[in-house]
């Protein structure tokens, strides 16, 4: 059977999902359609951390959603990569900041490979910075002043210790929250020791503003040392 779509009206696409896989589909939808703020490249600072908060910062003011949200890329002792969509928590000269449960995949990653790789992207801006580099714990006081600062939801659900485990009942997920909920109520400071913030310290943080014309401009900040260096790449 051959399953076919409309076209996405919204797009004014001429074509629908044929059998090339959708292709052709996927060629029409428009891309780099935002509006991307002046950046000069001359005038951009000798540290990474101030441009990204810059960037940030700029994304906020213009309304964009979510603008913390990240993808981050870890790797599995078998060296199968993984991606997902974390927020940041903080970034300042220890590096960019997340937090997550060691039993999770992502923290399983972590233990086997303690790299990673983040990319943030801003379409209405047409921006997006990407960052590399070993990842460290922040330690255990700063891993449980985030954990306490979360919603009480996300707390539950982080001491029921089976992210990433295969659910088969969903009425056992709701016993699980239940305990939770009963622990905090009980212990209202408790946390979790598979709870761990950590801070991705780059070896190289890319920063690329788009254009419709594929002139794209990018500065790539690389460390030496305790230092960085930069350089424009070509688009």
């Amino acid at each position: 059977m051959r399953f076919r779509r409309a076209p996405y009206r919204r797009y004014g696409l001429r074509v629908s999902w044929a059998d090339d896989g959708g292709r052709a589909y996927l060629r029409e939808l428009p891309v780099l359609t935002g509006a991307a703020p002046e950046f000069v490249i001359a005038d951009a600072p000798g540290d990474p951390v101030s441009l990204f908060t810059s960037w940030l910062q700029h994304a906020v003011s213009a309304g964009v959603p979510e603008p913390h949200a990240m993808t981050i890329c870890t790797v599995d002792a078998q060296g199968l990569p993984r991606a997902r969509v974390l927020i940041l928590k903080a970034v300042d000269d220890t590096g960019w900041h997340f937090a997550v449960n060691t039993v999770s995949q992502k923290g399983r990653d972590l233990a086997a490979n303690p790299v990673a790789a983040l990319t943030f992207y801003w379409p209405s801006l047409v921006r997006q910075v990407r960052v590399a580099g070993p990842v460290v714990s922040d330690g255990a006081t700063y891993s449980a002043a985030d954990f306490l600062a979360r919603p009480l939801g996300s707390r539950a659900m982080a001491l029921t210790r089976r992210q990433s485990q295969p659910l088969v009942d969903a009425g056992e997920l709701d016993t699980e929250i239940a305990k939770a909920h009963s622990v905090l109520e009980r212990e209202p400071d408790l946390v979790p020791d598979e709870w761990v913030s950590y801070a991705v310290r780059p070896t190289e943080v890319e920063f690329w503003q788009g254009s419709a014309d594929r002139r794209h401009v990018r500065l790539l900040y690389r460390r030496v040392d305790d230092d960085w260096e930069t350089g424009q790449l070509w688009p």
